[in-house]
Formats: structure tokens, C-alpha cells, sequence
């Protein structure tokens, strides 16, 4: 599979040769659900919790008589029918919301996921990728002569200069390919891999 090329102002060069089994791989839906999914699941805390019956402030007596009044049987004002009563199945603290993805799976989810990219001609390949300075300034004026806007930049090391340069913009972000991850392969427009990083890309889940 061969994956296009440009150069430091963006133009476009001679291409270069991927891995087929990485780049080249039949677009699966339903995968790359499950994979995106699983990866939102996992990064919650699950901290959340709601109080039951036992835990809300409220009185133990009863509120009115059981019978004569006309009004439904009540025992306790905890009661879940009750405003301020306690929830009938509260969230535990302790959730847990993990899914679990094997391996294989998620490497064929990131090869589904890259080979779209490249159909869509949303995957580009430099050189390399350096930043001079740590100025944002500088570097996201070295994006715009690129033609680059939203993307995602995996460079085989992640350099300082390069690191504090792209932390300020919003719509950039800087990976190595280890750090690679199917959410922030899918949510920029761009992807641009350098040739040191696409050849760990390879190794990592060809």
C-alpha cells in the first residue's frame, strides 16, 4: 500500500510503501465500535454514588397512621416513593465500568482504523517532525504553511521543544506510536506519521 508523502510546506512528494496488513485492511464497522467503545468505558473512573435508604437523613417514625387517613400506607420518609428518599438501586462508588478487548482485537481495530484513513486520504507521512523553538506561535505557524489544522502528529520520540510547542492548541496533539489510541486516531482530520514512527507503527501491530 502506498501512503502519501508531503514536505515541510506541504507538498506533495514521492510516496512511500506501507504494510498492507496494517494500511490495507477491509473497513469493519462493528470493530471499530467495540474498540472505541471499550477505550470511553475504560477511562472512567466509576466514582459515582447516590445514596439508598439507609444512607438519606430522615426520621424512623412512622408518618401518619396506617389506617384511617385516607392516604397510602407510608412507614419511613426514606422511602424511594418519597421526595428526598433514598434511591431503591443506588450507584456504589465502586463501579466498575472496564470492558475487556483482546489484544489481537485491538490491533486489528487500529489496522481497520488506519487503513480508513488512508482511504480517505486523512493519513500523511513526513520526514520528520521537529520544533526549533517551544514557542506555539512558531510551530503553529509551521502548521498552517503545512496546510494542517486539526491533527494528530505521532512522532517516534517526543522531544521537549515539540512537546510544550503543541500543548496550547487545541486541535493538535502529539503521540508516540505507543501512545497511539483509537479515539484520537478517528477525532482529528489529519494524521501525519513520520517515516522513524511509521516503521515502530509496523512493528507495533503489523
Amino acid at each position: 500500500m502506498d501512503l502519501k508523502v508531503i514536505n515541510a510546506a506541504g507538498e506533495a512528494q514521492a510516496a512511500v510503501a506501507g504494510s498492507d496488513a496494517l494500511f490495507a485492511r477491509e473497513f469493519n464497522e462493528a470493530l471499530v465500535h467495540q474498540v472505541v467503545t471499550a477505550y470511553f468505558a475504560n477511562a472512567r473512573s466509576g466514582n459515582r454514588a447516590q445514596k439508598g435508604r439507609d444512607n438519606v437523613s430522615h426520621s424512623t417514625k412512622k408518618p401518619w397512621k396506617q389506617k384511617g387517613t385516607g392516604r397510602a400506607r407510608a412507614g419511613m420518609s426514606s422511602s424511594p416513593l418519597w421526595r428526598g428518599g433514598g434511591r431503591a438501586f443506588p450507584n456504589s462508588p465502586d463501579e466498575n465500568f472496564s470492558q475487556k478487548v483482546n489484544r489481537k482485537m485491538f490491533r486489528a481495530g487500529i489496522a481497520t482504523i488506519l487503513s480508513q484513513l488512508v482511504r480517505e486520504e486523512r493519513l500523511v507521512v513526513v520526514e520528520g517532525f521537529t520544533a526549533e523553538t517551544p514557542k506555539t506561535k512558531a510551530f503553529a505557524q509551521k502548521l498552517a504553511a503545512m496546510q494542517l489544522d486539526s491533527v494528530l502528529i505521532i512522532t517516534k520520540e517526543l522531544d521537549e521543544n515539540l512537546y510544550l510547542a503543541s500543548r496550547n492548541l487545541a486541535h493538535v496533539l502529539v503521540l508516540e506510536p505507543s501512545q497511539a489510541d483509537p479515539v484520537s486516531l478517528v477525532r482529528f482530520k489529519k494524521v501525519v506519521i513520520t517515516r522513524e514512527a511509521l516503521q515502530a507503527f509496523e512493528e507495533l501491530y503489523a
